[in-house]
């Protein structure tokens, strides 16, 4: 009997038994509250009333830095873990140092939102986040070192990539001489890291997850094709760190389209319009086409048919990037806690307003430039409640045990 009651004390809490379960919990509430807040600050000053919030780097800086090395990292993350577990058939961490990874990602968070009131200095807030970055290489790596999957080793150089855009994206707020003009170009940066990574999963996963549910062959990769999109995304995280407005615009076009057409076709071979009445698929392949769609965009800005840079980033952060997250974490959450790989019809409903989301956010200012603000507005509250649902709905799964009786 003490041996049994000491076996099932070293089982932690369920929320800590994974890495997806807190990362992907954590990372949900900050997509419902930092878009929510930053709607809501947007509307005030655009209404003319004055906040006295002021985070570290200024709200712009925190908003960009935050949802693309806040909210977006702490969803690789538990992916990663998560995934890492499958590949190798080696534990990932759990219980405690899972929990104290998990508490760094949120206390990082936390000081910058409000380290000007408490009076913490940058360098220290910065330390703290790159702590989770380093925490979680470790915890990526050391399985995939030790199985010698060595596939899969590009996942430490580009987690190591994310720690170094990190650090430069706080130049300006660390006021650090020579580092001040990266603090933009570093999230950019950061931005095109992260569609690279969804376009190289995304070959992974989706083709697989296409033939499983609707019961069809497989359909395989193409060498070339494969190569060419991914090459022309790793350039393009160069460029945006060099900064995009500084490219030759020639140059950045042609890089553009080539990443975009690639990224169409490698879409467009897994017979997207088979899809319609999967939500868990029609999402995935909805919102990985705001690569592409993002992508060629981002061509005709460089050649000057598109005027303003913001719509087109807002079409790969809120359409591919919010997108694929919010459809990633519906069927992770639901796999890997013994539920039927079925999303809910309020899930479904949350897709779509996601999708309108990016409608409001990248579509309207385009044809409305004088709705900037109506657009921000309309394109938060979307968000959010699509974000909410996820949260309400799925966040018992992440916390609770599963209901099959598995430990993990």
């Amino acid at each position: 009997m003490a041996s049994g009651s000491s076996s099932k004390e070293k089982i932690p809490h369920p929320l800590f038994r994974l890495g997806f379960r807190p990362l992907f919990l954590f990372g949900a509430l900050s997509a419902v509250m930092l878009v929510g807040w930053w709607t809501y600050y947007w509307t005030a000053l655009t209404m003319g009333e004055a906040l006295q919030w002021a985070p570290i780097g200024g709200a712009v800086w925190w908003h960009g830095h935050e949802m693309v090395f806040g909210f977006t990292t702490a969803i690789i993350g538990g992916f990663l873990l998560t995934a890492v577990r499958n590949w190798t058939g080696i534990a990932t961490i759990t219980g405690k140092p899972l929990m104290l990874l998990a508490m760094l990602w949120v206390t990082a968070r936390l000081a910058l939102a409000f380290g000007p009131l408490l009076s913490l200095d940058p360098a220290f807030v910065l330390l703290i986040d790159e702590l989770y970055f380093l925490g979680l290489i470790l915890a990526v790596g050391h399985p995939i070192i030790k199985a010698k999957m060595w596939r899969n080793l590009m996942f430490v150089p580009i987690l190591l990539a994310f720690a170094v855009l990190n650090g430069l994206s706080y130049g300006s707020a660390l006021g650090v001489s020579g580092l001040e003009g990266f603090s933009i170009s570093a999230i950019h940066g950061g931005v095109f890291l992260i569609v690279l990574i969804i376009a190289i999963i995304g070959g992974r996963v989706l083709p697989f997850f296409t033939a499983n549910g609707l019961g069809i062959p497989k359909v395989d990769g193409i060498p070339a094709l494969d190569l060419v999109s991914i090459l022309s995304l790793v350039i393009l995280v160069g460029c945006a760190l060099y900064g995009l407005n500084d490219m030759p615009s020639g140059l950045l076009a042609g890089l553009a389209f080539v990443a975009g057409i690639s990224n169409l076709i490698r879409l467009v071979r897994l017979k997207f319009w088979l899809c319609h009445k999967v939500s868990l698929l029609w999402s995935l392949h909805l919102f990985y086409s705001f690569i592409p769609f993002g992508l060629i965009a981002l061509g005709f800005y460089a050649l000057g048919v598109i005027d303003s840079f913001s719509p087109v980033l807002h079409l790969m952060t809120v359409g591919a990037i919010g997108g694929m997250i919010l459809s990633m974490i519906t069927r992770v959450s639901l796999g890997h806690t013994g539920r039927p790989l079925k999303a809910s019809k309020p899930l479904a409903i949350a897709f779509v307003l996601l999708f309108l989301s990016v409608m409001a956010r990248s579509v309207l200012p385009l044809a409305m430039p004088g709705a900037i603000a109506s657009a921000i507005l309309w394109a938060g509250v979307l968000w959010v409640i699509a974000f909410g649902v996820f949260v309400v709905i799925h966040g018992p799964y992440l916390w609770s045990a599963r209901p099959d009786g598995k430990p993990i």
